[in-house]
């Protein structure tokens, strides 16, 4: 029978996530998602009228939220950084934490702004408006809850 040493049980805890870079790691996947998402016909309505920014996009990701080109960029950018905070608890929670604090700015911003004005650079509707505060809760709590060290069980310590 294999008995672990004190190296084995350093080599294992160094290859596992703590809860906060795994919420980092789905977060930066699910983004990752939705900006492919935005560039496929289909999943993406009117994509024949997805234009580079601004409120004159009529595309709708799953026929509810308005993307243009650089939404779709801005979810695919924030999506690649979570995939890399992911490879430290430290970075994880920053991302979390920051992400969700542009997010609720994002919220008060598309409140503010007319949708069919020129200041609608991302574009933004109103159903955007309310994932973006969901989000922005969502980020921060993760940020604020999810443990940076991993548990290891009695066994391994």
């Amino acid at each position: 029978m294999a008995t672990r040493t004190k190296n084995s049980v350093d080599a294992t805890r160094t290859h596992r996530r703590s809860p906060v870079q795994t919420g980092a790691l789905v977060v930066g996947a699910v983004f990752v998602l939705v900006g492919i998402m935005g560039f496929i016909p289909g999943i993406t309505t009117n994509y024949d009228q997805l234009e580079w920014a601004g409120p004159d996009s009529e595309a709708m990701l799953l026929g509810i939220f308005m993307v243009s080109i650089l939404h779709n960029l801005l979810h695919l950018g924030l999506g690649v950084v979570g995939l890399i905070a992911a490879k430290a608890a430290g970075a994880a929670r920053s991302y979390l934490i920051v992400g969700g604090l542009v997010y609720a700015a994002l919220w008060i911003y598309g409140l503010v702004v007319a949708e069919e004005s020129q200041a609608n650079f991302v574009p933004l509707n109103n159903a955007d408006d309310w994932l973006h505060l969901v989000l922005a809760v969502g980020m921060i709590l993760l940020g604020l809850v999810l443990p940076r060290r991993v548990e290891l069980p009695a066994s391994e310590h």
